[in-house]
């Protein structure tokens, strides 16, 4: 595997397309973080909240993300993380993860990142500033 400090600017990260969301993952997901909305988990809630059916957590979109940096774990951190949500994701949806490198400064990289959905939609966009270990 090449090193991530090798990227040079405008460099993409490899691109990681996770399994179709599925209710498990929502509760699985609740579970750990405490947040039991029941707009996440339940049809009949999410359809009374004006839904057109369960959405995932943002935050569950938001912490997949960070798994474009898994297999540089060895090399640095993300030292910033930064997101903005810009849609929805429903059950059955598959989500591909991007990032590519803007900028390298002293031992940081700085990365545009995103979730796309199957039909090409951003559901989340930002930021990621990897740190190297000194």
């Amino acid at each position: 595997m090449t090193s991530i400090f090798d990227l040079q600017i405008g460099d993409s990260l490899e691109e990681i397309t996770l399994h179709p969301v599925s209710r498990i993952d929502l509760i699985k997901y609740a579970g750990a973080s405490g947040d039991f909305n029941p707009i996440h988990t339940i049809d009949a809630e999410a359809s009374k909240a004006g839904l057109p059916g369960i959405i995932a957590h943002g935050m569950w979109t938001m912490g997949n993300l960070a798994k474009l940096f898994t297999p540089y774990l060895e090399e640095g951190f993300i030292q910033d993380y930064k997101i903005r949500f810009a849609g929805m994701v429903f059950l059955e949806d598959v989500i591909t993860l991007k990032g590519k490198l803007q900028k390298e400064r002293e031992g940081l990289l700085d990365f545009t990142v995103a979730a796309v959905n199957q039909d090409g939609k951003e559901v989340i966009n930002g930021a990621i500033t990897f740190k190297k270990y000194v």
